[in-house]
């Protein structure tokens, strides 16, 4: 094929961060022949709220399929149908197999929310703030049947901030990516112009370098106070909006309540005074703080958080109504 000036596009996606990589490839000249997504649910009696991909692909006027399992037979042959030149996936949700992957004549990319092969897996941008990273960004790269492993065709760099939370930097990324996807499609364009091998475009990843970026539990939000504070705080920022950053604390009566930390920072100076100072301790509540000692001699205050079964507070207003004070262990 020579000089190829429009491409059908089948676009794969589900969750926000795909959003505005659908946008742009919609402003290009580009046809996009469908839109693939996850099936909405919701319990029994309620209606499901559309996923961010598929409103924006309804108010687009797009075609749309949303096959149970993007593998099977009947949804390969649906999909296959479209005769579509390049499969473009972002945030989609599912892996595809070797022979879906092979569907298109062109193969597929992926916008996915590092700089691969860093954080490979479904929650990068949660891991890079977990993780310290200084900068995060998005890599372009052609689809393998090996999880986010093909070879980098573009990428888009950014630093982390100081106090930036995972949705804060998840909606920095899909801007970045917006522009990328289309710059990954031109080299495709034009390497296919060219007579190149599709399968050399890009820069191979140094599998050596690869770290994993796995999905997220309940579990990842429990505080564990033998930690420094330093990990904790990024905890705080990486886990919103879900799993969150949790820890419970054992009331007088015997009841266990659970408590969101919803805002947090690194308290100034040492753990004082040492009898006091075992990670997980509540070391002062004055002035409407909770100060906690952490691992390696540091320690947090929690300034709003919220008690299990009640609503969003301060710290100060937690503690008019709390028996929580210097010498409790919280987790």
């Amino acid at each position: 094929m020579h000089g190829v000036s429009r491409l059908r596009l089948l676009v794969m996606g589900t969750g926000p961060f795909a959003v505005p990589m659908l946008a742009a490839v919609l402003r290009s000249r580009h046809e996009i022949v469908a839109v693939v997504t996850r099936p909405d649910h919701a319990p029994p009696g309620r209606r499901p709220a559309p996923n961010p991909v598929r409103a924006a692909a309804t108010a687009a006027g797009l075609a749309l399929l949303d096959p149970e399992r993007v593998n099977a037979p009947a949804a390969c042959a649906t999909i296959a149908a479209h005769a579509a030149d390049l499969f473009v996936v972002c945030d989609y949700g599912q892996i595809l197999s070797a022979d879906l992957l092979a569907v298109p004549r062109l193969g597929a990319i992926n916008l996915h929310g590092s700089l691969l092969p860093r954080h490979r897996g479904a929650a990068p941008v949660q891991w890079a703030i977990l993780g310290g990273d200084p900068i995060s960004g998005v890599s372009v790269i052609r689809m393998t049947p090996a999880l986010d492993a093909g070879n980098v065709l573009v990428t888009r760099s950014t630093p982390i901030g100081a106090d930036e939370t995972a949705p804060q930097l998840e909606e920095r990324l899909a801007a970045l990516g917006a522009d990328a996807v289309p710059e990954a499609i031109d080299l495709i364009e034009a390497a296919v112009a060219a007579g190149r091998p599709l399968d050399r475009l890009g820069v191979p990843q140094d599998a050596a370098r690869a770290t994993r970026a796995p999905r997220l539990t309940k579990s990842d939000g429990v505080v564990d106070w033998s930690r420094p504070a330093v990990q904790i705080e990024r905890m705080r920022r990486a886990l919103e909006p879900w799993p969150r950053t949790t820890t419970t604390f054992t009331r007088a009566d015997g009841r266990v309540q659970r408590l969101v930390l919803e805002e947090l920072a690194i308290a100034p100076g040492a753990n004082v005074p040492p009898d006091t100072s075992a990670p997980g301790t509540v070391q002062a509540t004055d002035g409407g703080r909770i100060r906690v000692a952490c691992g390696a001699g540091t320690a947090v205050e929690i300034r709003r958080l919220v008690p299990e079964g009640s609503r969003s507070m301060t710290a100060a207003e937690f503690l008019r109504g709390s028996p929580l004070r210097p010498g409790v262990r919280l987790g």
